[in-house]
């Protein structure tokens, strides 16, 4: 049983302004929570910690909680606070004597969950149409992977092996009583037990240490980057992958990072600085000549291309709600135009290494077959999945060897 929590008028109030902008006005949790906190300076840490928590536990379980209170989703106000009070509950809180919990009074609420139905999409707390999916698409593994994403994901440290080694990162760690843990499926990845505000630690800024997701960091791996080897890395975003991927060739050979957007490069930029990575040069997709100037050149091509985010789900939970079956057929349609047109760059005997995160066979396994039956010069070598556990995200990637 949790120890007495006071609920206050004004962060409840809080929580239900988040639910209203999150789901009625489609604006993603963390841009809600961002601007709340940035209006209302006089909350303190555990009011905001408070907010955060309950709009996420909310968000996550969105479906399964109205489907507790025996009501379909509604704007109205009242029913949101009632929404957040079976949350509330569901936590083993009392709720106080205020108006608007006035109709949960006497709720039978053992009850009520005792007669929920038994299916993932309820339970696990997904729309019809992405359970009805996710089902078809992964069959029995889909349940246990529903749960996991339902799961807080944990704080992964990448150790930059250019500046430092894990053992000195440990020290440091310890040294700032910074606690942590590591898990055997990943033994190069330190996960931390708390939250703490790692940016400003001088280690962080001296390029020790990355925040990166395990899984995410297996993927850099799975290309297998060696030194002296020219490497195109054409969606790298903020570029966590090339900075790994930089460490592995020990800094020497080439890496291009190609993005579409140039904001996301210039902070590719700062990164590599920071983790003192100098074989890296960025490079905006302008238009189709920016792929063609590249092409035949790559020993290695990775192609970590846009998805439905469905294996992230822990991080952003608003992301079910916020996916359509509209968007994730233009999400698909979207990466078979980035992998036929991108594919170009390898050089004959090169290697493409195709990644998402996303859980579903239509954005990855799919993609890859569909890919291979057009180009009969490239073949399959490996794919690998990781889905969704206690200390990783869902991330997918196929090894294509150009003949």
């Amino acid at each position: 049983m949790n120890k007495p929590v006071r609920l206050f008028p004004n962060t409840v109030a809080g929580v239900v302004n988040a639910l209203q902008q999150t789901f009625w006005e489609g604006i993603y949790a963390d841009k809600v929570l961002e601007s709340l906190f940035r209006e209302n300076k006089k909350w303190g840490k555990r009011d905001r910690s408070f907010i955060a928590e309950s709009t996420y536990g909310i968000v996550r379980y969105w479906r399964k909680l109205w489907a507790i209170l025996g009501k379909e989703e509604s704007e109205n106000t009242s029913e949101l606070y009632e929404l957040f009070g079976i949350w509330w509950l569901l936590n083993d809180r009392t709720l106080p004597e205020w108006e608007e919990f006035e109709a949960l009074k006497g709720f039978d609420l053992k009850s009520d969950i005792a007669n929920l139905s038994d299916d993932i999409g309820i339970q696990e707390s997904y729309p019809e149409w992405l359970d009805v999916l996710a089902f078809n698409e992964l069959g029995a593994k889909w349940k246990s992977i529903a749960s996991n994403l339902n799961l807080p994901a944990p704080v992964a440290i990448r150790v930059n092996t250019l500046k430092t080694t894990i053992e000195k990162v440990e020290t440091e760690f310890q040294k700032l009583e910074i606690e942590y843990f590591q898990d055997e499926a990943f033994p190069n990845v330190l996960f931390l037990k708390k939250r703490p505000n790692l940016r400003l630690l001088d280690s962080y800024k001296n390029g020790w240490f990355e925040i990166q997701d395990a899984g995410s960091q297996e993927i850099a791996k799975f290309l297998n980057p060696e030194p002296r080897e020219y490497i195109i890395d054409a969606c790298a975003g903020a570029g966590g992958k090339a900075l790994h991927a930089a460490a592995l060739m020990h800094n020497q050979g080439k890496i291009v990072s190609m993005d579409v957007y140039q904001r996301k490069l210039t902070e590719h930029e700062k990164r590599a600085k920071r983790a003192g990575v100098t074989i890296i040069h960025t490079q905006e997709i302008l238009n189709e000549s920016s792929i063609e100037r590249f092409s035949s050149k790559a020993d290695k091509l990775l192609l970590d291309v846009p998805c439905s985010g469905t294996g992230v789900i822990r991080r952003e939970p608003d992301t079910k709600w916020k996916l359509s079956e509209e968007s994730l057929a233009n999400v698909i349609a979207l990466q078979k135009e980035i992998i036929e047109n991108y594919s170009i760059m390898v050089k004959p005997g090169g290697i493409l290494v195709y990644a998402t995160c996303s859980i579903l066979k239509s954005e990855n396994e799919n993609q890859v077959e569909w890919f291979l039956g057009k180009h009969a010069d490239f073949s399959l070598d490996e794919e690998k999945r990781i889905n969704p556990g206690p200390h990783s995200d869902g991330f997918y990637m196929a090894r294509l060897i150009k003949n």
